[in-house]
């Protein structure tokens, strides 16, 4: 069951949108497709005073199409949305202090899709660092702090985001240390999203 109710209008405009991309790009298959439209009847305000939880704005009915929308994919720099929430709430309750850098780290991340910036980000919301590799005890310590971020949005206890894995930093040339201990020999745990968790 989707969280949102679906939609004959977004049904056909879902469809037509997926048969103009694979005309325009004929090397793509269908199953290399994934696509969640969502529309909201009303708009939604949000007052931050009033709206103290997630859940409360999904209250507020809305209409959504899906293809493929629980197929699993390599979201590449589609993560740090995942990131910007999880800081956004980090700083909000004071689990980490505000500072010059990491708002510079944060307006980058998102702004220039720095991989830099990123990872100074999951640095801060996860307490950890990259670096050598880690002995097998130190490591299983690190994980479970990096794994700090799945079981963030894991506590939202929303269906969209049981498959997802958000705990692996974005990389240009790829994994080094105990980044690639962690990822496995063939990045078998590398970041998974699908369109349903990112568009909910």
């Amino acid at each position: 069951m989707t969280f949102f109710t679906p939609d004959e209008t977004l049904n056909s405009l879902g469809n037509e949108t997926l048969a103009a991309t694979l005309a325009e790009f004929p090397e793509l298959a269908p199953n290399q497709c994934a696509l969640t439209l969502l529309v909201y009847d009303t708009p939604v305000v949000v007052e931050k005073e009033v709206m103290t939880f997630p859940s409360e704005f999904w209250q507020h009915p809305i209409k959504g199409f899906a293809y493929r929308g629980d197929e699993v994919i390599y979201p590449a720099s589609v993560v740090k949305l995942f990131y910007l929430v999880a800081v956004s709430q980090w700083l909000e309750t004071g689990k980490i202090k505000p500072s010059r850098e990491l708002n510079r780290a944060i307006t980058d991340m998102i702004v220039d899709s720095s991989n830099d910036a990123t990872s100074l980000v999951m640095d801060m919301l996860t307490d950890t660092t990259s670096g050598p590799e880690l002995k097998p005890e130190t490591l299983l310590t690190w994980q479970d702090k990096r794994n700090s971020i799945n079981r963030y949005f894991q506590g939202f206890g929303w269906e969209e985001f049981n498959q997802i894995n958000v705990n692996q930093k974005t990389w240009c040339d790829g994994y080094y240390g105990r980044e690639k201990q962690f990822v496995g020999e063939n990045s078998q745990h590398r970041n998974r999203l699908t369109t349903n968790a990112v568009a909910r």
